[in-house]
């Protein structure tokens, strides 16, 4: 059984919202999955892993009302590594707060940012977990899963202190997450770490189009009524 004293935590979590949803034809953060949006299922899943603060990454404006700060994209319209850049500042600038005002001892500054994309239905607290103890063992920059479709960078834990290098290939035009890990150290966590919790294959699955999100909740209200 593990103990874990969540104040040794050092993280943060941060909801990547800031995507056009130009094929969904509506705000994929704000439709409602099981009863509740889909932010409050990421933002659930990052309370489950400790999470002190949690974040959106978006456009303030637009998600006021979910109660959550909202950090503005720095790059909006450039695709999710500038939502990532953007909450490694963020988590920068906000150390540097705390070490003005309280004179924080560097060991207790924030060095883990776990950052989820909104439109993930199936990811679930038990994975969400196992991928938190683990990512905390690792000093590589970057940890995240990869699924029979690869990488997934939608749901990895960053190193706040990766931010420069990753800044620079994208201010040298790099756009493509997965592009950055030629230049980070990158642990991958493969189908040995997250199989058993996802028999169904779909635990990375995530929502494009109307159809499927209609095929999400369709699987859904089968298995909760089953």
């Amino acid at each position: 059984m593990r103990i874990f004293e969540p104040s040794r935590v050092n993280g943060v979590g941060y909801i990547l919202v800031g995507g056009a949803s130009s094929r969904f034809g509506k705000d994929k953060a704000l439709v409602e999955f099981g009863g509740i949006t889909m932010i409050d299922r990421m933002r659930n899943l990052l309370l489950a892993i400790y999470m002190p603060e949690i974040y959106l990454i978006g456009d303030p404006l637009k998600y006021a009302v979910t109660g959550l700060e909202c950090v503005p994209d720095r790059w909006p319209g450039e695709g999710p590594l500038g939502g990532i850049i953007t909450a490694l500042l963020h988590t920068e600038n906000r150390k540097r707060r705390r070490v003005a005002v309280l004179q924080v001892n560097q060991k207790q500054r924030p060095r883990n940012n776990f950052i989820l994309s909104c439109d993930m239905p199936f990811l679930n607290e038990k994975w969400m977990q196992e991928f938190f103890f683990r990512a905390l063992r690792s000093d590589a920059d970057v940890v995240l899963p990869k699924s029979d479709s690869g990488l997934e960078p939608m749901c990895a834990r960053w190193l706040t202190s990766a931010r420069p290098v990753i800044e620079d290939q994208f201010n040298k035009g790099v756009r493509k997450v997965t592009k950055v890990f030629e230049h980070l150290k990158t642990e991958v966590l493969d189908e040995a770490a997250w199989k058993r919790f996802d028999s169904d294959n779909r635990l990375f699955w995530n929502m494009n189009t109307p159809e499927d999100y209609e095929h999400a909740r369709r699987i859904l209200e089968t298995e909760t009524y089953e």
